[in-house]
């Protein structure tokens, strides 16, 4: 999937915010899984993430109601 657009990615109760700071989160996480695995990177981190975003591996869920988000 090319640069999927946000409409497809984001739900009826998510703000786009919300979706840069998940997106943010799991490329952090793939990084840092690459890294300590020893393992180089074949693609950035925030395409593989938007792309698990895309195909709903991931969601975003509110988790308080200071508005923090965080991965499932």
């Amino acid at each position: 999937m090319l640069r999927p657009a946000i409409t497809q990615l984001i739900t009826k109760n998510e703000s786009c915010y919300s979706l840069v700071i998940g997106i943010a989160k799991r490329a952090r996480e793939i990084a840092d899984e690459l890294y300590k695995n020893g393992q180089p990177l074949e693609e950035k981190p925030v395409k593989t993430a938007v792309d698990e975003f895309a195909r709903g591996e991931f969601k975003i869920v509110e988790v308080s109601p200071e508005n923090n988000t965080t991965l499932q």
